[in-house]
């Protein structure tokens, strides 16, 4: 009987985990960055996913599920709009840590990476 809870909870456990790591990947936003002198953002979707249902985002905050589709301004951050809705230095680090979200390598272009939806391996 032991062996047969373990093995359920190992398929569950992998059922559940799997799509997460493959369909929800890393999002490159660069739209405007470089050209405003940072670096682009890479937007860790998969790591947002698990902890959140898709409607948090993309029905309370307004994200269009579209990559390139959302016009995401630092302003708008500030504001509490968008990323900063969360991203406030209450309920997860603010915008002053440029450095945590502007973490790409120069050169990035906008897309899906890692991903069933992917721009290329080892893009970065």
């Amino acid at each position: 009987m032991r062996s047969l809870i373990v093995l359920l909870c190992a398929v569950i456990i992998a059922a559940v985990a799997a799509p997460a790591a493959a369909e929800y990947a890393d999002v490159v936003l660069n739209r405007r960055a470089e050209k405003e002198g940072v670096r682009p953002v890479i937007f860790p979707h998969w790591f947002h996913r698990i902890r959140f249902q898709c409607r948090v985002c993309h029905a309370e905050l307004g994200f269009k599920m579209r990559v390139g589709a959302n016009d995401v301004r630092m302003p708008d951050i500030v504001e509490g709009k968008f990323c900063g809705a969360c991203h406030n230095n209450d309920i997860a680090w603010g915008p002053d840590r440029c450095d945590l979200c502007h973490s790409g390598k120069p050169g990035l272009v906008t897309g899906i990476f890692g991903g069933h939806e992917t721009n290329g391996p080892g893009r970065w």
